[in-house]
């Protein structure tokens, strides 16, 4: 309507501009916005940029095909959060229809970060697992209880204790190798951690738990500080995926885990 007062510009504002879904009209309302708040068009424009790398390094992957669990289908609506809250990750959420092909469905899990205090659900978990991280990778002595040369001691121990086959994933392809693993609390249950490293000292850690319910859920990312984490829940079991590295290096590895974790469940009767 002509003459009429523009609505407040909000964060899906912000997003879609980022995203290059406004109209011009709105767009040139929003960045003119942005002129006079000096510290959201610094947001945006860092925003700008993890969506511009992120692209860049997922293009490998542009072309696979989308996982089934992953089809927009299977995600887990999300409650909207508070605009503040939801900032430290919105350059993840930014990038979420740039990519198409294997790369929109590693966009829309980094679009459905949440932060890492989440209270319940997956975010018990992550959070759990992101506290395991650090407290055990940085263990020069004791990283690990039983060491991967003691695999399938490894794998006996940690099947038995969780009451779940537990897998170790082979994450050569993605640059890491088993260093072991150890038994964790976790509430009312036990949880496995796995440690692996790489060639060049940097460690991550999947950690995994029985969850509250049967079948598969999307992948989430979250992060806390310099630490970066994906999660998801696959056949009763929750896992997380740990790292001080970038995401799209931590998103390829959780893929790689999955498509592992699926594998084996398909070649089960």
């Amino acid at each position: 309507m002509s003459g009429a007062t523009p609505r407040p510009i909000d964060e899906d504002d912000l997003l879609a501009l980022v995203d290059g879904r406004l109209d011009p009209a709105r767009r040139a309302f929003v960045e003119k916005w942005l002129g006079s708040h000096p510290e959201e068009a610094a947001r945006v424009a860092a925003d700008r940029d993890v969506r511009r790398r992120l692209r860049e390094q997922l293009a490998s992957i542009a072309d696979e095909p989308i996982p089934e669990r992953l089809r927009l289908t299977n995600f887990i609506p999300l409650r909207p959060e508070p605009v503040a809250s939801r900032w430290p990750i919105a350059a993840a959420a930014a990038i979420s229809l740039v990519i198409g092909g294997a790369g929109g469905w590693a966009g829309h899990a980094a679009m459905q970060a949440k932060p890492i205090l989440e209270r319940s659900g997956a975010g018990s978990a992550t959070r759990d697992a992101v506290a395991a991280f650090r407290t055990f990778t940085a263990e020069v002595l004791h990283p690990v209880e039983v060491k991967a040369d003691q695999e399938p001691h490894l794998i006996q121990w940690l099947s038995k204790r969780l009451g779940q086959p537990v897998l170790v994933p082979d994450l050569g392809a993605e640059g890491f190798h088993l260093m072991g693993g150890r038994v964790l609390p976790a509430g009312n249950t036990l949880a496995a951690l796995l440690m692996y490293d790489d060639d060049q000292g940097t460690r991550l850690t999947l950690y995994s738990r029985v969850g509250a319910a049967d079948g598969r859920s999307s992948f989430r990312y979250a992060r806390e500080g310099d630490v970066a984490a994906f999660s998801w829940v696959e056949g009763g079991l929750s896992f997380v995926v740990t790292a001080r590295i970038d995401e799209a290096r931590l998103l390829r590895t959780a893929g790689t885990i999955d498509a592992q974790l699926r594998a084996r469940t398909n070649a089960t009767p």
